[in-house]
């Protein structure tokens, strides 16, 4: 299974730009609303330190690639149709952007911080970002909202004057949001709501159906464009704006890391994906030779492009995801290669959560593990931690 990470925002901000720069994918790219219609889905990856250089080996990665010591782990970037207001009630491409944003695990929402996009996604000046961070948490609050008035709907109907437990309809309504009656009744107690539905207010609803979305529609908002001085300002802005404290920001500029991704593969420049700098090994032009000066200065004082770090806020910071290594009885090796795999898995994964990510046969016949920088036995039920190299003790071995 690999995390699904959603890419969305209005048309024309540089979704698609976005896009390709992560995953070296040529999809269009245009200045126009709705230059995506329908998703389009690309490998991209996320940096985690290897583990091989520790029990000095050298890994052997069967998906994804190690360079200098640094793991590039696959994910699923999903490019998701312009979205623009009214969606919710399936204005524009509205239904089909819902749909395919549903399906993701976490969003990175692409926002033009230099205000050359209206709200429409044609070209403007002087726009403030702030409306589009608006517009899109109002758009996936009202569609949250929508989906639980039909769950209430449904629970007045069947259960009128019963005890009927409201968590359990709501989450049935919701499940495709991936929210669990547990889950559900959580979000209603800490919004101190009683399990009484007739108590709730229309406020009450909506509070509710925002907390639903920001639980399971976690968001990072790549602020795009900040290599110009209008991006520059609002971000200094926005980013001080107490109403926006719940959100994770990036500074990011997509064309600079189409760029550098593109001058690297031709031989121009040597640089790898999320560094802050990068080294001019080839021939260029005086008009190159500016270009990559005004990118180096983007980079140096935001610690890359961003494209890379606006990834890993996703999986790391939002999802809180963990990376785990298998190992064998000398921590590294198995008849396959060294250190092939490298597993993202969910933040509190156990040991037998690992041994069921990997096959089922291997879960179902877990004995324990073993901590294989320390060679300790641990658990079945041990959490693990971000980095771990664990060998799996099981009866069965996964099928061929």
């Amino acid at each position: 299974m690999s995390y699904r990470i959603g890419l969305v925002g209005k048309p024309s901000v540089g979704k698609s730009t976005f896009f390709n720069a992560a995953t070296m994918n040529d999809v269009p790219e245009g200045a126009y609303p709705f230059t995506t219609i329908d998703p389009s889905v690309g490998e991209a990856y996320v940096r985690v330190e290897c583990a091989a250089p520790e029990f000095d080996e050298t890994c052997t990665p069967n998906v994804g690639v190690c360079r200098d010591g640094t793991r590039f782990v696959p994910i699923e970037l999903v490019d998701v149709a312009g979205l623009v207001p009214g969606a919710h009630e399936g204005r524009g491409l509205g239904n089909q952007f819902l749909t395919d944003l549903n399906e993701t695990d976490a969003l990175v929402h692409v926002v033009d911080f230099s205000g050359t996009t209206d709200v429409e996604g044609e070209r403007t000046e002087g726009h403030d970002p702030r409306e589009d961070i608006d517009f899109l948490e109002e758009e996936l609050d009202a569609w949250y909202l929508d989906v639980l008035g039909k769950g209430l709907e449904k629970y007045e109907t069947r259960y009128q004057g019963s005890e009927a437990a409201i968590e359990e309809e709501l989450a049935e309504q919701m499940s495709a949001f991936g929210i669990t009656k547990d889950g559900m009744k959580q979000v209603i107690l800490a919004e101190g709501l009683e399990l009484e539905p007739e108590t709730w207010d229309e406020g009450d609803r909506e509070e509710l159906a925002r907390e639903i979305r920001k639980r399971t529609k976690p968001m990072v908002v790549a602020a795009n464009k900040t290599d110009t001085p209008e991006a520059r300002e609002n971000w200094a802005e926005i980013t001080a704006d107490p109403d926006y404290d719940h959100l994770s920001f990036v500074p990011a500029s997509a064309h600079a890391e189409k760029a550098l991704k593109n001058a690297d593969e031709a031989g121009i420049v040597d640089y790898t994906a999320g560094d802050d700098d990068f080294e001019v090994v080839g021939d260029v032009s005086g008009e190159q030779a500016a270009g990559l000066d005004a990118i180096r200065e983007h980079v140096t004082e935001y610690g890359g492009t961003g494209v890379q770090t606006a990834l890993e806020a996703a999986v790391f910071d939002v999802l809180g995801c963990i990376a785990v290594f298998p190992g064998s009885a000398n921590g590294s090796k198995d008849e396959k290669g060294v250190f092939r795999d490298c597993f993202l898995l969910p933040e509190g994964a156990t040991t037998e959560d690992f041994a069921y990510h990997i096959h089922s046969d291997i879960g179902e016949g877990l004995l324990h593990g073993t901590d294989c920088r320390s060679g300790r036995q641990v658990g079945t039920d041990r959490e693990l931690s971000h980095r771990d190299v664990i060998e799996l003790i099981s009866t069965k071995q996964a099928a061929p």
